[in-house]
């Protein structure tokens, strides 16, 4: 196995063992708002903490990333999620302790993603960069139902707690793994480099379909004015706040609409509560499939063109997702199945856009601002749905025992049209090329 096969494979397991924790919390919130008499604001505010540690964490760990070393910021990030996520097990007992320990672990996890993804494009180059950055987000997505998997059935037959310990355990072997296999690619020479540049040039004629005349250096080539080049980060950067508006509310919300949506057909709220779990894990578990089959995708049909089919999917889906509640949980389930496919899979793609415009030494910075914008959008998002969802449904004390779903995954679709709006009008414009 090469070198960067190795660093691959030791990379997507790490993640798939080190974000575990992520939706671990999720998948017991509703034994865990039962114990504590909390309301369904709180949940949303508490989803909301946990995304804010992450963009305060992340803005500044690419930085750093980029001074001290990607492999050593991913190993002891993914270590402290571990011990935060550990802390949670035994140490949550309350409103506020639960709001804080969920915000250090969203601090933690911030520190994993970006310096991971950066550490992995140096050693790929431009044209099989979908392929790894696929399988290192896939592996994600595959984290997030674990937590999901994992946590409710050890909730439903022992207690939450075991759920959320079974779920921390493992990520300190996925920092032991970082710590022992994982290595930074060595700089490049001349001659690599002077073969990445081309590789870049042949990727980028392909993102714009090969419509315009290939990029040379004379003296007729006529060059976009710098105001217009500047749009190109922006862009790629407005195109991922789009994206992230819909895709981590979602995946935030998507548990309890399904246990909602069990207990309007019937089953007990325990048993709901199980149902709907598993059954948000296997969405979730479809993304680690459509994030590397799109990644693989967009090496070959072109980055801009991937991301406006994948979010136009899962967009219009999204409009009318909520008003599915009440159905049969067949029909719940299969459009929740194909907003789910189709929701995170160009979400690796916003990355690679945007490191095809910078230079290597800062990618994992651009890639630190980058999250940190696009994740602020999952801070708002999931206590705007809450907020929504409270106001629709006056009265409730839990989500299971909410019946009017429509609106909040309304906001959720309208918002995520900034994303292909945004990167229609950066294939316009042929930025990316420059």
């Amino acid at each position: 196995m090469s070198n960067k096969n190795r660093t691959l494979t030791w990379m997507v397991i790490a993640m798939l063992l080190g974000y575990l924790p992520w939706y671990n919390f999720s998948a017991v919130s509703s034994y865990i708002l039962a114990e504590f008499n909390l309301k369904t604001e709180d949940l949303g505010v508490i989803l909301s903490s946990f995304q804010a540690g992450y963009v305060i964490m992340v803005l500044f760990t690419g930085w750093l990333a980029d001074k001290v070393g990607r492999q050593k910021v991913v190993a002891w990030a993914t270590l402290c999620t571990g011990v935060f996520s550990t802390l949670f097990a035994f140490m949550a007992n309350s409103f506020s302790s639960i709001l804080v320990l969920r915000l250090l672990i969203g601090l933690s996890a911030g520190a994993i993603y970006a310096p991971g993804m950066a550490l992995l494009i140096n050693w790929f180059p431009p044209n099989e960069r979908g392929k790894a950055i696929g399988a290192y987000t896939g592996a994600i997505s595959i984290a997030y139902a674990g937590g999901y998997f994992i946590a409710a059935p050890l909730a439903a037959s022992l207690n939450w707690r075991i759920g959320i310990l079974a779920t921390s355990i493992p990520a300190f072997i996925a920092a032991a793994g970082i710590f022992l296999f994982v290595r930074e690619r060595p700089a490049l020479n001349q001659e690599q480099c002077t073969r990445f540049q081309e590789q870049l040039v042949d990727v980028q004629e392909n993102d714009l379909g090969r419509q315009g005349p290939r990029l040379t250096l004379d003296s007729t080539t006529k060059f976009p004015s710098l105001k217009k080049r500047r749009w190109g980060p922006v862009l790629a950067v407005l195109g991922y706040m789009g994206h992230q508006w819909e895709l981590y509310a979602f995946w935030g919300w998507i548990g309890p609409f399904l246990m909602a949506s069990a207990y309007a057909v019937g089953y007990s709220k325990t048993d709901a509560a199980l149902v709907g779990s598993q059954l948000a894990a296997m969405i979730i578990l479809l993304g680690g499939l459509s994030v590397w089959l799109i990644g693989m995708g967009a090496d070959k049909w072109g980055k801009e063109r991937t991301i406006i089919i994948a979010a136009l999917g899962s967009l219009i889906a999204e409009l009318f997702f909520g008003f599915s509640y009440g159905h049969t949980l067949s029909i719940v389930t299969m459009i929740g199945m194909w907003i789910g496919f189709w929701a995170v899979a160009d979400s690796g793609i916003y990355k690679i856009i945007l490191t095809d415009m910078v230079s290597g030494e800062k990618a994992a910075t651009a890639l630190g601002i980058q999250s940190a914008i696009g994740y602020s959008m999952t801070i708002i998002s999931p206590y705007l749905f809450g907020k929504i969802l409270g106001l629709t449904n006056k009265g409730i004390t839990e989500p299971i025992y909410a019946n009017q779903w429509g609106l909040p995954f309304l906001m959720l679709g309208a918002g995520a049209i900034v994303a292909p709006l945004s990167i229609f009008l950066l294939r316009r414009l042929a930025i990316a090329s420059r």
